[in-house]
């Protein structure tokens, strides 16, 4: 799923409110972390991260690696933080505006 700009922007306005529930720090990504993100995900639909500094890694790439491992997709990412969506088919908690169609 690709998230359109107008889509994103709603996800955006909503992450504001969410705590960051997720955490990456010296050990960088693992398969706890990835569980952790996944059963979040489906319980949320939407959860905000945050890469300490001891990671090593950018906040970009723990992101993006996160929704590759996830089936997720990138919201936005803003210096250490990060937020992610997956909409949950069995039962979505968030309804995204329409995509227009061409």
């Amino acid at each position: 799923m690709i998230l359109t700009s107008k889509q994103r922007a709603f996800l955006r306005s909503l992450a504001m409110n969410e705590d960051t529930i997720l955490m990456v720090g010296k050990g960088g990504m693992s398969a706890q972390i990835i569980k952790q993100a996944d059963d979040a995900l489906k319980a949320r639909e939407l959860i905000k991260g945050k890469v300490l500094e001891t990671a090593g890694v950018s906040s970009r790439e723990i992101a993006e690696q996160l929704a590759l491992e996830t089936g997720s997709e990138v919201v936005q990412v803003i210096g250490s933080k990060f937020v992610l969506y997956r909409r949950n088919p069995d039962e979505p908690k968030i309804e995204l505006p329409r995509a227009r169609k061409r």
